[in-house]
């Protein structure tokens, strides 16, 4: 049941008169807007209550536009809620009954408004606030409203942005006015009240999936060298670099963080991923500790100390969605040492890197990205048994329809991106949803979704039978160095007028798709696949070589577009099968990248060809080249240097999991 708040959104006084700002434009009508005004603007709120007794439950209702940390009584509590569109808000229900106590109590919560245009939350739109509900026993005790304290934190100066405009690298200065705001005895004499905000927007919904949880981690190795330290924390993780230091008012201590070593042993804190994890920390008089808002992606810390300061503690604060392992390796797949370590690169990707939503990498784009997506969140599922995520995936994909009914490509955020594969492995993901599941209830929910979906597509793009004129690029696999000669122009930027056989081949699965739900369903099929399947056949089919060419135009034939007709159940003939199988045996899956080693697998898995799923999972140009390059969380390619701008805790490669653990997949992916 929802939460009717009584709180009203507040903010201060110059963003409660703000008027929204519209971000949200299709792909190639994307304007640019101008975010110079109102950046990395952290906003503090207090308000102190009394309680005559302690409550046996007590309930705090929060969110924030666009992200919050709650204290009460000084000890951190929680932080939220999960990136969502202002007309259907999350907002957090936690229980604080542990954290009250009889008379003077004190709530106060840290706000940011990141201000940009990027892949990480709806900003950039003037919606900044914080909403509030305390139940006490049944009985509101506090309500956001104007009688709230609020300030602006001064201790965050930035430093410029780091990853796709992804977050603020910053100076931290622990001699503001601000420190320690949440403490009971802050003095917050200078604060003024909140303002209620005029033109609030936002529409409040129940997050229905998980908050984070938190674990220290401390240092695996120290090494000292001269006035810096580094610290080895294991492993790659998400987080934040926690560490109190004793020394003089205005000593600066210089913050590097990096998820790998230079050759010389020197931390490369310029990461691959085109983020430079360098900053600053000015110490107060005495002991200080760092407290940085934003989390990174690393493995190790350096700091570069100024003369006479201690430093007292170091820890790894990482943070990440509940993950209780539940599935475990096929037998035959355990006994082999390398097949083991893949296993474990991948639950330790899954298990550090999954947060709030499905994101991408870490550090670059933090996106949640509907493609590779729907891959993370499935393996996800198998391995835990929740299907939280996969829900959460599916659920708010379907809300960028008021964007455009064909969909966009990564969810919850103001960047806009629109990639025509993704909304179609979408309908993939929620019919193995229903198999994994036995849902119902909510396939039928979805069936009228997807149907809605492929049907803007059908009067969008389908021209007899096949997709043209697309407005939205196709990656067909990514980077493009494994492309394989791809024979289509598929930049992106442009309109694809052409046919060409990945796009048609996920077109075609998801219209299959979408008639196995209805059969599940009871229902009607969707629509007649045998007219798809022959046009696509006339176009793509290559009788003499008895494969698929790339495109309409061109004779080329590729892996890549063949690894599409396999994968997604397409070959009408066995001896098409065969042949695109001797493609693949003479390349190797490490040929292929992101998007066409899952549907390779997946028909592998579907025939069970468990021989070749084997070779693939041991082909030294893949998981074993991560793991030899000293991989601790699985790459965004398979080595460090197959991309120009490589992650190193990127999670969609750590869907080997999927394809490692007992499990069915044979009906899971039968077409």
């Amino acid at each position: 049941m929802e939460h009717i708040f009584v709180g009203k959104w507040i903010s201060n006084e110059v963003f409660a008169k703000m008027q929204p700002r519209n971000v949200f434009y299709r792909q190639l009508e994307r304007p640019v807007l101008d975010c110079s005004e109102h950046r990395n603007e952290h906003i503090l709120f207090r308000k102190r209550f009394s309680l005559t007794a302690r409550p046996q439950k007590a309930m705090v209702y929060i969110s924030a536009d666009d992200y919050y940390k709650l204290y009460i009584n000084g000890s951190f509590v929680a932080q939220g809620p999960a990136p969502s569109y202002h007309f259907r808000y999350n907002y957090n229900a936690i229980d604080v009954s542990a954290y009250l106590r009889v008379g003077e109590n004190v709530i106060a919560v840290h706000t940011l408004y990141q201000g940009l245009i990027n892949r990480v939350w709806q900003s950039g739109d003037g919606r900044h606030g914080m909403i509030l509900d305390l139940v006490a026993d049944g009985k509101t005790a506090v309500a956001s409203d104007g009688s709230f304290l609020v300030a602006k934190h001064t201790g965050y100066r930035e430093m410029g942005v780091c990853g796709y405009d992804t977050q603020f690298l910053e100076e931290y200065d622990s001699r503001a006015r601000e420190v320690g705001f949440e403490r009971p005895d802050f003095d917050d004499s200078d604060w003024g009240f909140a303002s209620v905000r005029v033109n609030d927007d936002h529409t409040l919904k129940a997050q229905k999936s998980h908050m984070l949880t938190y674990e220290a981690v401390s240092p695996r190795k120290t090494q000292v060298n001269g006035n810096r330290i580094l610290y080895d924390f294991g492993a790659n993780y998400v987080g934040y670099l926690s560490v109190t230091a004793t020394g003089r008012a205005g000593d600066k201590i210089v913050l590097r963080c990096a998820q790998e070593l230079n050759a010389d042993g020197t931390l490369r804190h310029s990461l691959r991923a085109n983020c430079n994890y360098e900053e600053e920390w000015i110490l107060a008089e005495g002991e200080s500790s760092l407290d940085q808002f934003d989390y990174k992606s690393f493995r190790y810390a350096e700091l570069a100390l100024p003369e006479g300061v201690t430093v007292n503690e170091v820890t790894l604060l990482a943070r990440h969605y509940p993950f209780a392992l539940k599935a475990v390796p096929k037998r035959e797949y355990a006994q082999s040492e390398e097949i083991r370590r893949i296993w474990a690169l991948c639950i330790h990707t899954q298990k550090y890197g999954v947060q709030e939503v499905i994101q991408d990498c870490m550090e670059r784009e933090k996106g949640f990205y509907l493609g590779d997506g729907c891959y993370t969140a499935l393996t996800n599922m198998l391995l835990t048994g929740d299907d939280s995520m996969v829900r959460k995936l599916i659920d708010d994909a379907f809300s960028t329809s008021f964007i455009t009914d064909t969909l966009v490509t990564c969810m919850n955020c103001s960047f806009m991106q629109e990639i025509a594969e993704y909304p179609l492995i979408l309908v993939l993901l929620v019919l193995w949803h229903y198999r994994l599941t036995g849902d119902g209830a909510y396939l039928r929910t979805n069936y009228a979704k997807v149907t809605a979906l492929l049907e803007a597509y059908r009067r969008d793009y389908e021209r007899e039978g096949l997709l043209r004129d697309l407005d939205k690029w196709c990656v067909v696999e990514w980077p493009q160095n494994f492309q394989h000669g791809y024979d289509v122009d598929i930049r992106e930027g442009k309109v694809c007028k052409e046919a060409h056989v990945a796009i048609g081949a996920y077109y075609l699965a998801a219209v299959r798709a979408a008639n196995r739900m209805a059969e599940a369903l009871g229902m009607d099929a969707y629509r007649n696949e045998d007219a798809l399947t022959d046009a696509f056949y006339r176009a793509f089919y290559d009788p003499e070589r008895d494969l698929f060419k790339d495109g309409e135009s061109t004779s080329h034939i590729s892996l890549v577009g063949n690894s599409f007709v396999y994968g997604l159940g397409l070959c009408q003939k066995e001896t098409t099968k065969q042949n695109i199988l001797a493609m693949l045996d003479e390349h190797g899956i490490h040929s292929l990248s992101l998007f066409c080693t899952f549907p390779v697998l997946m028909g592998l898995s579907r025939d069970g060809d468990f021989n070749r799923i084997q070779s693939a999972l041991l082909d030294g140009g893949a998981w074993l080249r991560m793991l030899r390059e000293d991989a601790t969380t699985t790459f965004e390619g398979w080595g460090k240097d197959t991309k120009w701008n490589t992650s190193l805790f990127h999670l969609t490669m750590s869907y080997a999991a999927l394809f490692i653990a007992d499990a069915d997949l044979e009906d899971l992916f039968s077409t």
